[in-house]
């Protein structure tokens, strides 16, 4: 990895995934950058231990590093002032897939908070849950996903821009978070369809 503020903050969230014994989907890590405006993005998923493959609960996280907060990053490192701190943005999207009928959205809003805890001076903040219908071919099958995101920012204040440990501490309280809301939103009685029953969508 790179000697950067944005791969610490990446190395920070899998420590604290790892020792939340969440299981990695490896295949769905993505680091991606924008070559038009420079973004830095990467992406990763996690499900329960057990799961099957797919997971039929997971988390999918998403950092992004806009090319602005680059500008101030680099700023602060040779010692210029910067108009605002580096931010990094953050979205978890939590799913769950193999559905056989629509969830009930109020039941599933109700076992959810509605923010992350503090993380650093911010929180994520919970959206309106999207529904997905996936149908075969012959539409003589359906199954739904429900998708319930939070979103927010993280800003590197000096302190943690010249002390990196705290990434460490703010992400390690993230990655139980994520543990605890997955196993909360796995204890809805939700009605899956049978792995054998799932739709095939290769062609």
């Amino acid at each position: 990895m790179l000697d950067h503020v944005f791969t610490d903050a990446i190395g920070a969230l899998r420590d604290a995934m790892i020792e939340a014994r969440l299981e990695r989907q490896a295949v769905e890590e993505r680091f991606q950058a924008d070559v038009l405006l420079g973004d830095l993005t990467w992406e990763t998923s996690y499900g329960l231990p057990g799961e099957p493959s797919p997971p039929r609960v997971r988390a999918d996280i998403t950092l992004m590093w806009p090319t602005w907060a680059q500008t101030a990053y680099r700023l602060w490192y040779i010692g210029d002032e910067f108009d605002e701190p580096p931010r990094i943005d953050i979205e978890i999207v939590l799913r769950v897939q193999s559905l056989a009928s629509e969830p009930d959205l109020p039941l599933v809003l109700h076992s959810l908070p509605e923010a992350s805890p503090p993380l650093g001076d911010e929180r994520l903040v919970r959206s309106g849950p999207t529904v997905e219908i996936l149908h075969t071919a012959a539409l003589d099958q359906k199954e739904y996903a429900l998708e319930v995101s939070y979103e927010g920012t993280y800003e590197l204040d000096e302190e943690t821009l010249k002390d990196g440990s705290t990434l460490d501490v703010h992400f390690n309280e993230m990655g139980g978070w994520i543990v605890s809301t997955l196993v909360r939103l796995g204890d809805v009685a939700f009605a899956f369809l049978p792995p054998a029953q799932g739709i095939d969508e290769t062609p």
